[in-house]
């Protein structure tokens, strides 16, 4: 396993690694954090949000489900993600792009993505490829204790909602399919199983959202990992205490 030295000179955030690209991306996220709170682990979701999109609005549209062991505020999810970046789970994605974007440096989680799996199943249900990968995943195992990320399809969104209702636990979920056909309604399944089951979850109400999304949130995960490796953020505060300490950072 890297030390903290050499993980802290090879991971830069937002994929910068060149002094020029940081600069510019640690000035890009100095603006957003003039528009976004930087009080707790969250804000830094809403912050990594708005960054992905463009739009200082995007921060009022992220929710935050389910409970750690400090509890269900809403650091809880991104609390959990660190934690299971740190012990180096596996990051599961629904298809190629959401786990091209997530980053390589940082951590030593392996990343796996659905789409591939499950083509019989697709063939003889009908269902689509992504919901039939889903469930073929979870038949091995591949999503307990894992990082669900969710970028594209809704179908898979549901999929994961109903292995969560049959006993499956992932660490955290990330979880922005976009779309106009059941996009924001599977957004919703995913928060209800989250809520009722205790499983910490990150999603994005309306119609938008998508795999760059989905990956910028996983990262910024990874990044909060980062910072607890090298000394820079105790874990173990809630929200609360986190804002009024000022330690976000």
């Amino acid at each position: 396993m890297n030390d903290s030295k050499e993980f802290e000179e090879e991971y830069a955030d937002l994929g910068a690694t060149t002094q020029n690209a940081m600069d510019i991306a640690e000035t890009s996220m100095d603006i957003v954090r003039q528009f976004v709170p930087d009080e707790t682990l969250a804000d830094r979701i809403r912050q990594k949000s708005v960054h992905s999109m463009g739009d200082i609005e995007f921060q009022h549209l992220i929710e935050f489900t389910g409970s750690d062991e400090l509890g269900d505020d809403e650091d809880a999810p991104v609390r959990a993600g660190a934690r299971a970046v740190l012990d180096e789970t596996t990051i599961v994605t629904d298809i190629t792009m959401s786990k091209a974007g997530i980053t390589g440096r940082g951590h030593n989680c392996e990343k796996r993505k659905a789409i591939g799996n499950g083509a019989e199943l697709a063939k003889e249900t009908g269902m689509t490829r992504t919901a039939a990968s889903v469930l073929e995943l979870d038949k091995q195992g591949v999503y307990d204790g894992a990082i669900a990320t969710i970028g594209n399809a809704p179908t898979a969104a549901f999929a994961l909602a109903d292995c969560i209702e049959d006993g499956t636990r992932p660490a955290a979920i990330v979880a922005t399919p976009v779309g106009f056909v059941k996009a924001e309604e599977s957004r919703q399944r995913i928060r209800e199983v989250s809520e009722e089951y205790d499983v910490p979850a990150i999603t994005n109400v309306g119609r938008r959202g998508g795999s760059g999304l989905a990956a910028a949130l996983t990262n910024e995960l990874i990044h909060v990992a980062k910072d607890v490796r090298t000394d820079e953020i105790d874990l173990e505060l809630d929200a609360e205490t986190r804002a009024a300490d000022g330690r976000n950072r």
